[in-house]
């Protein structure tokens, strides 16, 4: 069974919340110490009371005082930490498009990682916040095969059988190595067909029948035979199928690599799976990398957003 780290308060006063809330952002300078700890002891469904009981009890919008007061990265987690699941996807979805340049990582990370019906409940969300479908938005913003992929997974066709095939798995690995590495150049049509419709046991099953076929992992011939954010997205449905807590395991050490962080993934792996399995993503990041996820944010990240990222990781 997934552990979250953020469970929410079960002796619950809303009112308390607010009160807090507001008293954190009267007078002069702002106490985020105290805007944080309301924050990271209740869960989302109890934020949402929260919204609801401020512009009740004081004629005002929470989320727009919060951001009066607060900037930068601890602004946006606080900001996030207030959206619905649905509604944070939605946001990140449409700030990836709405970018200088596309964040095709951004929309991988989402659509590969959601249920049926979750991409449902996020496409009806964007539609009625922006007034254009999801899938417009993304196809008007991407081309090529990368374009194909992405409405692919925005149908959320995957199959509804959970329980794997292993006939129908060895005819998938077949199609797949003849229409990969089997010949001249890739039929991605094959590819999106194969990986954006069956579920993730299905695909674990298809990929041991590949490895037997071809002696080497499917991961490897999509390595070999495509490249650019297509790639990245067949390894995504590849990674996420396999091991989905080292999938945002990965993510995580990735955000945090090299020159810079990567804060928006930073951010949204850990608000997005806080109340999901974020306790399993950090006992899988420790076993990767021999170093506790929180040790790795607090040498990446600094002041008040450090603090709200520890606390919501639990640590």
């Amino acid at each position: 069974m997934s552990q979250a780290t953020v469970s929410g308060r079960c002796d619950f006063n809303c009112e308390e919340a607010c009160e807090k809330l507001k008293n954190a952002m009267d007078g002069l300078g702002t106490n985020e110490e105290d805007i944080i700890e309301v924050l990271v002891t209740h869960n989302c469904e109890q934020r949402q009371e929260i919204k609801t009981q401020y512009k009740q009890s004081y004629g005002e919008d929470l989320i727009e005082d919060l951001k009066s007061e607060l900037s930068g990265n601890l602004e946006d987690v606080i900001v996030a930490l207030f959206d619905s699941p649905r509604e944070f996807d939605v946001h990140e979805i449409h700030r990836a498009i709405a970018c200088m340049g596309t964040d095709e990582s951004t929309l991988i990370e989402i659509l590969v990682t959601r249920t049926n019906e979750e991409i449902e409940e996020i496409k009806a969300k964007y539609e009625e916040e922006y007034e254009v479908s999801m899938e417009e938005d993304i196809s008007s913003d991407t081309s090529g095969y990368f374009r194909r992929l992405m409405v692919s997974l925005c149908t959320a066709s995957r199959d509804n059988d959970w329980w794997p095939d292993a006939d129908k798995a060895a005819e998938d690995a077949q199609k797949l190595f003849d229409d990969g590495e089997g010949q001249l150049g890739t039929d991605e049509c094959t590819f999106n067909s194969i990986l954006c419709t069956r579920t993730l046991p299905q695909l674990r099953a298809t990929f041991e029948a590949y490895q037997e076929l071809a002696g080497h992992s499917l991961r490897e011939a999509v390595e070999s035979e495509t490249s650019g954010a297509v790639q990245e997205g067949y390894l995504a449905i590849i990674d996420a199928a396999t091991n989905l807590t080292e999938y945002f395991a990965k993510l995580l050490h990735k955000s945090m690599s090299g020159a810079g962080t990567t804060d928006s993934a930073l951010i949204r792996v850990i608000v997005s799976r806080s109340e999901v399995d974020l306790q399993d993503i950090k006992d899988e990041f420790q076993a990767l990398y021999e170093k506790p996820l929180a040790e790795m944010v607090s040498n990446d990240c600094g002041g008040d957003y450090k603090s709200i990222l520890l606390k919501v990781i639990g640590d």
